[in-house]
């Protein structure tokens, strides 16, 4: 299956869409700073510091919530668009951490939509307390006060970034804040909020804010698409945690699908030119929440403690399983993927033998629909198919053909059940440790970094 390229008016692809198409914690991270190497921006376009993504440099970690990973890149331009719900006092963290390490050197290497959504500390006091609360249906939430934050912007009493230079925010800060402080105190038990130190504290944060203020961010990327630069939308979460698509209500409170990075930055679908669907070679979910293939037994343990399966953003420990094809099809179809980028298949080679789910049981029934029996998720029995291992070392192929070839049958499998072409493999967490393939890179190195094409169905 090869890519169909689209031209704009530099005869070359500019837009990608890079989003997980499980339940998060795929490796995008890595893989948008490798991509942003040669990406001229990169757009943070839904979620919010419930996100975490770990990036590796030459042994040296940086782990970041909501900044987008071509920020390591001083030459790439870094967009939060409007779809994003902001930590305001997270991201001066973020920026803080990452000057003292040598990054971010020039402030106008990273800008903020003025439309970006505010999450206030009383978004994160009532998340936490509903958490607490919740007897029968815990969710799993990060804490970080997302739901209640997006909460605000349907019901249109929200604060966004250009709130906080408005002469007019203690009225706004004291409108949205007022429903809050009722459902904290009389609800929760919990003090009632400060309206005058918040307000100070946002007075504070929005001098620090300032220079990276954005009021043009649409036209500014719109302009960089037409004029043939390569611009990389990252997305945060997974296709399986989509608030609309996901598995509800164990779901995060955005949209995560290709799609969201149109309407959550202001961009035509039609200068969309592809989606990479980042998968991991197995499964793992942070939280709560139905997942078919986990393994709570010593392949489970294997996959957690060999791929370091702790959060990025709470460091809770990841369940762990094998790879299921019906959701990554499902995913695929809602998420508008075309090409597949597979990571942490080196952690499958500390195992005899590996399974893959290629279907579903329910009550006699086989199915392969993901989203015909999704409510019945927790009841159904995953059918499997068993390859043999590999055990060796493959961290340090640099091509297909250096990997073992039972290596090789489990990508080709994986390629060939889900239809979509696999132009990307990494083989551990540092730059790099990953190899790209095919027609579609040739338009971010010149030429394919390996002489064979990329995996296809």
């Amino acid at each position: 299956m090869s890519p169909s390229v689209k031209s704009g008016k530099s005869g070359q692809v500019s837009a990608y869409v890079v989003i997980g198409s499980q339940w998060g914690d795929e490796g995008k991270g890595k893989l948008i700073d490798a991509m942003a190497a040669k990406s001229h921006g990169v757009v943070r376009f839904q979620g919010g510091a419930n996100a975490g993504h770990t990036l590796i440099v030459e042994g040296k970690k940086t782990v970041l919530h909501l900044i987008p990973s071509g920020i390591l890149h001083p030459q790439v331009q870094c967009f939060i668009g409007s779809g994003v719900t902001l930590d305001p006092f997270e991201l001066i963290k973020e920026i803080e951490g990452l000057k003292s390490n040598g990054y971010l050197k020039n402030d106008s290497q990273l800008q903020i939509s003025d439309g970006a959504l505010l999450v206030l500390p009383f978004h994160r006091l009532l998340d936490q307390a509903r958490e607490a609360c919740s007897k029968s249906t815990k969710i799993g939430t990060t804490g970080r006060g997302i739901g209640p934050s997006y909460e605000d912007r349907a019901s249109r009493r929200a604060l966004l970034v250009r709130d906080l230079f408005s002469d007019k925010l203690k009225d706004k800060l004291q409108r949205c804040a007022e429903e809050k402080s009722f459902l904290l105190e009389k609800l929760y038990g919990q003090e009632p909020i400060d309206v005058e130190a918040t307000y100070k504290q946002l007075c504070e944060v929005a001098e620090k804010l300032k220079p990276f203020r954005c009021r043009d961010m649409s036209l500014q990327i719109n302009t960089m698409i037409d004029q043939g630069k390569k611009v990389l939308f990252e997305g945060a979460q997974g296709v399986l945690l989509d608030s609309f698509h996901g598995t509800f209500p164990f779901v995060t409170s955005s949209s995560t699908t290709a799609a969201s990075a149109c309407g959550g930055v202001g961009v035509s679908p039609l200068k969309i030119d592809h989606v990479f669907g980042i998968t991991k070679a197995y499964c793992t979910r942070v939280g709560e929440g139905p997942f078919p293939t986990e393994q709570s037994n010593g392949a489970g343990e294997i996959l957690q403690r060999e791929g370091h399966e702790f959060g990025a953003t709470t460091g809770r420990t990841r369940r762990c399983g094998w790879l299921d094809l019906v959701a990554l099809r499902y995913a695929i179809q809602v998420g508008g993927m075309d090409q597949l980028i597979l990571t942490k298949i080196d952690v499958l080679s500390h195992l005899d033998s590996i399974q893959v789910c290629t279907a579903y049981k329910y009550k006699g029934e086989i199915f392969k629909n993901f989203s015909f029996i999704e409510e019945n998720i927790p009841e159904v029995e995953p059918v499997y198919e068993t390859f043999p291992g590999w055990k060796s070392d493959i961290s340090g192929c640099r091509k297909f053909e250096d990997l073992p070839k039972e290596a090789q049958q489990y990508i080709a499998f994986i390629a060939r059940e889900t239809g979509v072409e696999i132009p990307v493999i990494s083989v551990g967490p540092d730059r790099e440790q990953t190899f790209y393939q095919g027609e579609i890179f040739k338009d971010f190195w010149g030429s394919a970094k390996s002489a064979q094409t990329s995996i296809t169905p």
